[in-house]
């Protein structure tokens, strides 16, 4: 077979692609970047479950062609989180991502005083303290142009209800 620039190209950027995702996007990565954020509002550390990982990545898998922020139509056993962001972000990202919502959270009111375009349901999902397992999916987005995130977590966040 000749050589091809072309398909040279090709090749490394489907790799480089595939590296910008997996890069701490390891399950421990994943567990250690959540169990840190519960842990500063004294939340037990969760576990990795596969079949919830599955669930996940199976949908991750189905927004790769748009990496749209559509919720998963069948998560209700599970809550969940979804990010999108350019090709230098990851997984571990994402979770400090959502993270950031406590920002506009008071837990004295259990309310949430985000601006338009922000929420705190992310973060309360983060560290709701009835989750005990969590399984997360990465893809890179076709084309290139970032990354789809999403984690579910066993139980759910069940809204209204103080997280912590």
């Amino acid at each position: 077979m000749a050589y091809s620039p072309k398909l040279a190209a090709t090749l490394l950027l489907a790799l480089a692609s595939a590296m910008v995702v997996t890069a701490q996007n390891e399950p421990e990565d994943m567990l250690i970047a959540h169990n840190e954020v519960r842990a500063t509002v004294g939340v037990g550390p969760l576990t990795w479950d596969p079949i919830v990982a599955a669930y996940a990545q199976s949908y991750a898998e189905k927004r790769r062609a748009d990496c749209q922020l559509i919720p998963s139509p069948e998560v209700r056993p599970y809550g969940e989180n979804l990010f999108r962001g350019g090709t230098e972000w990851n997984a571990v990202d994402a979770v400090f991502y959502w993270a950031s919502g406590k920002q506009y959270y008071d837990h004295a009111t259990n309310t949430c005083s985000a601006p338009t375009g922000e929420s705190c349901d992310r973060y309360l999902e983060l560290v709701w303290r009835d989750t005990k397992a969590i399984g997360c999916g990465a893809v890179p987005c076709d084309g290139n142009v970032g990354v789809f995130v999403i984690c579910c977590y066993s139980p759910p966040h069940m809204v209204g209800q103080i997280p912590y």
